[in-house]
C-alpha cells in the first residue's frame, strides 16, 4: 500500500520497475528525478535509469531476486536527492503557427479567449527545458508553458498527426518528432528534425536542453 504523499513503485513485468514521485509539474522536482536517475544508473544491477515526467524507470540486467533493498534504495535516495542542473543546449526552431498542420490554433485561442496572435506570441515566449523524452522515438516533453494558453486534451484523439507538429496538452506542450495518433491541439509546425536512427545519438535532444521557439509566420 502506498503511502499518501509518498513515491508508489511497481513493477512494470519482470524486466523493469516504475518509482513516481508525487509533487508538481515543474523544473525544481523534475531536477529532483534527474538526480536520482543519475545516481540509480550506477546502481548494481541496473541497466538503465530512465527519468520521465515526474517519475523514474528503472530497467534491469536480470530479473531481481529481492526487490526490499531496491525499493529502500529508491524511497532513500528520493528523500535526498538535491536538484540536478543538467547544462544543455539551447536550440531556437523555426515556427510556422497555423494553417494545415497547425489548424488547432484557433481552437486554442477561442477557448483561452485570446486572439490568435496572443496565443502565438504568449506560447513563442518561454524558454522552454526538455524534462525527459518518451511517447515516441525523439519526443520530448517541455516545461515552462503559460498557463494561459493551457488547453483540454482532445476526447476524441487524432488517428494522425504530422511530424514536426507542434501541439499543446493540458498545460504543456511538445513537437511530435514523427507522424502519429496525437490527444494534443497542433497549433503550428517545425521542419527540424528530432530522430534519425542513423545518427551516433538517434534522438537530437536530451533532458536538459533548452528550446525556444521562433516565430517563422503564421498563417491564418
Amino acid at each position: 500500500m502506498t503511502t499518501p504523499g509518498r513515491p508508489r513503485i511497481s513493477l512494470l513485468g519482470t524486466s523493469a520497475l516504475l518509482f513516481e514521485a508525487p509533487g508538481a509539474f515543474d523544473l525544481p522536482h523534475q531536477r529532483r528525478i534527474w538526480a536520482l536517475a543519475a545516481a540509480a544508473s550506477r546502481w548494481p544491477g541496473i541497466r538503465e535509469a530512465i527519468p520521465g515526467i515526474t517519475n523514474l524507470m528503472l530497467t534491469f540486467e536480470t530479473p531481481p531476486r529481492e526487490l526490499d533493498g531496491l525499493i529502500a534504495a529508491l524511497n532513500d535516495g528520493w528523500d535526498a536527492a538535491e536538484g540536478l542542473a543538467i547544462g544543455g543546449r539551447e536550440i531556437r526552431l523555426p515556427v510556422n503557427y497555423g494553417g494545415e498542420v497547425g489548424s488547432s490554433l484557433q481552437s486554442v485561442a477561442d477557448h483561452c479567449g485570446l486572439s490568435v496572435d496572443d496565443v502565438v506570441s504568449i506560447h513563442a515566449a518561454p524558454l522552454y527545458t526538455v524534462f525527459a523524452l518518451g511517447s515516441h522515438p525523439g519526443y520530448c516533453y517541455l516545461g515552462g508553458m503559460d498557463p494561459r494558453i493551457t488547453m483540454p486534451r482532445r476526447q476524441i484523439p487524432l488517428q494522425r498527426s504530422a511530424g514536426g507538429s507542434v501541439s499543446i496538452g493540458g498545460s504543456q506542450t511538445g513537437v511530435s518528432a514523427s507522424p502519429g495518433p496525437s490527444g494534443w491541439h497542433a497549433i503550428g509546425h517545425t521542419s527540424w528534425t528530432f530522430f534519425d536512427p542513423s545518427w551516433p545519438s538517434p534522438a537530437a535532444l536530451a533532458p536538459g536542453d533548452t528550446i525556444r521557439f521562433e516565430i517563422k509566420q503564421v498563417i491564418r
